[in-house]
């Protein structure tokens, strides 16, 4: 079965009706050109962090889960599948989450569980990751730096996911930061992570992230679309848009995984870690 995807470049403030808004008229392009997976960023409902110093006053609105925003964002949705970053509420707690939906209600969800920076002081960590069945394929979440880390891509393959959504809210480097967005050393890593996170797990990656300027934050863009070998279907690039490309997702796999099969050919037993290596590298 093909599908038509779509990853998301676009800016996203702290007006909730202005984020839903915006929401509405990306779904509705989505809408005319047939896609049936959209993947918006991390932090769409309420908008991202002013800076990464962990002020206690720069909270986005917490929502409810299960309350109003994210039925809205059900009935936005519709027939298609739906990906979006929000703050969630939890009790005393705050979580930097994912959900999944479509106009029947919530598919699947995901706490952020890497914290850069200062994020830590404002956010709960999340505890995994898990994989889940949607219209469009069996389908995993991530959140911005997770992506960093490969055992997070890793765990939702070995979880039977067929498109990892990772939705972002990736800014340009704070030091040294490049004039040109499309040449900062935090672009190219950003690109780097989605395509190898797609090529050592041989599925298909739906990358989306905010653009523009947010507080003292500038983010790099570059929304994407990246086949299981490594290879990127459609991309944004910086100044933002939506990335579209039609995969056959059960072809795509099979072909990438027919001779060199990444997940078939790991050998668990020879990746144990004994404890004589510390994080510096010394024993």
């Amino acid at each position: 079965m093909k599908v038509r995807m779509g990853a998301v470049a676009a800016p996203f403030d702290r007006d909730v009706e202005a984020c839903f808004a915006r929401i509405e008229d990306l779904v509705a392009q989505a809408r005319d050109q047939g896609v049936g997976l959209l993947a918006l960023p991390e932090a769409c409902l309420g908008g991202y962090l002013l800076s990464m110093d962990g002020d206690p006053g720069d909270l986005p609105p917490a929502l409810d889960p299960d309350g109003p925003e994210i039925r809205r964002l059900s009935a936005i949705a519709g027939d298609m599948v739906v990906c979006a970053g929000y703050c969630e509420a939890a009790g005393a707690w705050r979580y930097n989450s994912a959900v999944c939906v479509t106009g029947d209600g919530v598919l699947g969800h995901h706490r952020k569980v890497h914290q850069p920076l200062s994020e830590d002081a404002l956010f709960a960590a999340g505890d995994g990751f898990a994989a889940f069945d949607t219209p469009v394929g069996r389908l995993g979440m991530m959140i911005c730096y997770d992506k960093a880390f490969p055992e997070s891509a890793r765990s939702l393959a070995l979880d039977g996911a067929e498109v990892v959504v990772c939705v972002s809210a990736w800014p340009a480097s704070r030091t040294n930061p490049a004039p040109d967005l499309a040449q900062d050393r935090w672009t190219r890593r950003f690109d780097l992570f989605d395509q190898a996170r797609a090529l050592e797990n041989q599925v298909v990656w739906v990358s989306a992230n905010q653009s523009g300027t947010f507080g003292s934050l500038r983010f790099v863009g570059s929304a994407k679309i990246v086949g299981p070998g490594g290879d990127v279907l459609a991309r944004t690039g910086v100044p933002g848009g939506v990335a579209v490309a039609e995969v056959d997702v059960q072809e795509e796999l099979a072909t990438a995984r027919r001779s060199m099969g990444h997940l078939r050919d790991r050998r668990p037993d020879a990746y144990t870690y004994d404890g004589r290596v510390t994080a510096a590298g010394r024993s």
